[in-house]
């Protein structure tokens, strides 16, 4: 398919480094229109940080657009910490940005695991969030986690895969996640390089239906990309129950919701969205036959597009 224009790509307008909680300064970017309608932007990882070429999805006269640095990674410090990291934590840095900035409520767009910590901040504070925009939904439960990390992801990209086994030995490779977390949280520093590396490029190599789309965009920084999403991964995304996302869907049913989907992202898949959008009918589900996970994969692109200009 021909891709839909995105709005132009733009610069910060204007950027702040918060303190809050645990040590942590988080940094946020601000674009648009300063007295439009404003949204905040969560990333993927978590450990992705921000990327200016996400204000493309918002039409920049009628849309004040945030996008935070999460804890450890982008231009936040200290660099690539876990210490006072979790999913909870963000939550509550998100509503501090929001409170800093004297925003009473604004959408919510986030993909990926920014699905995930846009259905959690939701949930919270569904007072302050006017509608949701979501994309490659993430629930981050066991069965997830296991199609990506040990059996299920590598049947299609077998190829990458090889490159993702390769710093494990074979007699640790029954839970990779856990043996990728001994050499990540290890006091060996070119062994935790090499497997950052070898985690962020996992993702990166399964992320685009298209691979040489994304082939010359630079990737996140690996150290922080890859132990920060290991300790989440490790530790359940500090969730009550595997299912958490799923049972809180009453408290926000009544915010105006579109799902994104691509029909085969093997980074999310659709499993999550299906699953997500049986417990939430209200919210419309739009599933792209030819989209992988990247929020650039053209159908994704142009839906997230539509539907941030149906909102504003």
């Amino acid at each position: 398919m021909l891709a839909t224009p995105l709005y132009p790509a733009a610069e910060h307008r204007q950027s702040y480094l918060l303190e809050v909680s645990g040590g942590h300064c988080i940094r946020v970017h601000e674009s648009g229109n300063p007295d439009g309608k404003a949204v905040v932007v969560l990333h993927g990882g978590p450990g992705g940080g921000s990327s200016p070429k996400q204000y493309q999805f918002f039409d920049p006269l009628a849309y004040r657009v945030i996008l935070i640095d999460q804890r450890g990674c982008g231009q936040s410090t200290p660099y690539a910490s876990v210490d006072h990291n979790t999913t909870w934590d963000l939550v509550s840095d998100i509503e501090t940005v929001r409170e800093f900035l004297g925003i009473d409520r604004w959408m919510v767009f986030g993909g990926s695991w920014g699905s995930t910590l846009a259905l959690a901040y939701a949930q919270t504070h569904p007072e302050r969030v006017t509608e949701l925009v979501l994309r490659g939904i993430f629930l981050l439960r066991p069965s997830e986690l296991h199609f990506f990390y040990q059996d299920g992801a590598s049947h299609v990209f077998p190829d990458a895969w090889e490159d993702f086994l390769a710093p494990i030995p074979v007699d640790e490779q029954g839970d990779l996640m856990a043996a990728y977390h001994r050499r990540l949280f290890g006091e060996n520093r070119e062994e935790l390089l090499t497997c950052a590396m070898a985690w962020s490029e996992w993702e990166r190599a399964t992320c685009m239906l298209d691979p040489d789309l994304g082939a010359s965009e630079p990737g996140p920084q690996p150290e922080a990309f890859a132990r920060i999403e290991n300790h989440y991964f490790v530790n359940g995304g500090f969730f009550e129950s595997e299912n958490q996302l799923l049972l809180g869907v009453d408290l926000i049913r009544h915010i105006p919701a579109v799902i994104v989907q691509g029909r085969y992202d093997v980074v999310c898949p659709m499993r999550s969205a299906w699953d997500l959008h049986r417990a939430w009918p209200e919210a419309e589900l739009i599933v792209n036959t030819y989209a992988g996970h990247s929020m650039f994969d053209p159908e994704n692109a142009a839906s997230l597009k539509a539907a941030c200009d149906r909102f504003r």
